[in-house]
């Protein structure tokens, strides 16, 4: 299939946007998926599609915050492995078995995050206690969120920075900036997988990976510059429209 010029520009903006969003407080896909099934794309071409540009805002993101060294990766290279052999057992199963059940309760955990943040304003708002260690964060959420993003994906990112300010004690702003590595390392598997299918639409992929590529970089900055102003708000925001819009889709009301 082939898009017009405008069609793509538009794509370029829309991924734009929500790479800045995603970099935030995850939920970019709720922008990205619904612009490119608008083009008339079949579902598995759309959502290997947007795999490929996700990668663009997550890998940018991820390229900011270990330059800011808000990220070692001598630190966490066993979460970033974990992460990435959930994501490919994730991606294969997924292929295999019914994902309705998964799809049912995954609305009510997101709200339950969104309303977590919202009625605990001094969560994560400086370093506190670990309480698990760095080997058992990655062999439970590295290994299980890493799962869930090729098995699923919505709320990716939420997922990771609780885990990270719960588990590990991070501030919210480093705990952004290490689920953002984590989300990059997750959408990677995930996109090998697609592009072996054959379900990758390269023209439109690149186009949109540019403009995640700009949006997440900015949106990273903000993390860093405006941490505990902005990503709490985006947090709970975002969970509410991701909930409202799987709800909505599985016509829970009729």
């Amino acid at each position: 299939m082939e898009l017009s010029i405008e069609i793509l520009g538009i794509l370029f903006a829309v991924a734009l946007i929500a790479g800045f969003i995603d970099a935030i407080a995850g939920g970019g896909g709720l922008i990205t998926i619904p612009a490119l099934l608008a083009t008339g794309m079949p579902p598995a071409l759309a959502l290997g599609t947007n795999k490929l540009q996700a990668c663009g805002g997550s890998f940018s993101a991820s390229l900011y915050f270990i330059r800011q060294r808000a990220v070692k990766l001598s630190e966490v290279w066993h979460l970033i492995l974990l992460t990435f052999i959930g994501a490919v057992i994730g991606t294969v199963l997924i292929q295999q078995i019914d994902s309705s059940v998964l799809k049912g309760i995954l609305p009510i955990l997101i709200i339950a995050i969104g309303l977590y943040f919202l009625f605990t304003p001094k969560l994560g708002e400086e370093d506190r206690q670990q309480r698990i260690s760095y080997w058992g964060f990655a062999l439970t959420i590295g290994l299980g969120v890493g799962f869930y993003d090729g098995f699923f994906g919505p709320g990716t990112g939420s997922f990771f920075s609780l885990a990270f300010v719960m588990l590990l004690g991070f501030n919210l702003a480093k705990a952004t900036a290490h689920a953002k590595v984590l989300n990059f390392t997750s959408n990677v598997a995930s996109l090998l997988f697609f592009l072996i299918g054959g379900h990758v639409m390269w023209s439109v992929g690149l186009i949109m990976m540019l403009g995640q590529f700009i949006g997440a970089n900015l949106g990273a900055k903000m993390v860093l510059t405006k941490g505990k102003v902005l990503i709490r708000p985006m947090v709970v925001i975002m969970s509410f429209i991701m909930a409202s819009k799987m709800i909505y889709d599985q016509g829970w009301f009729g």
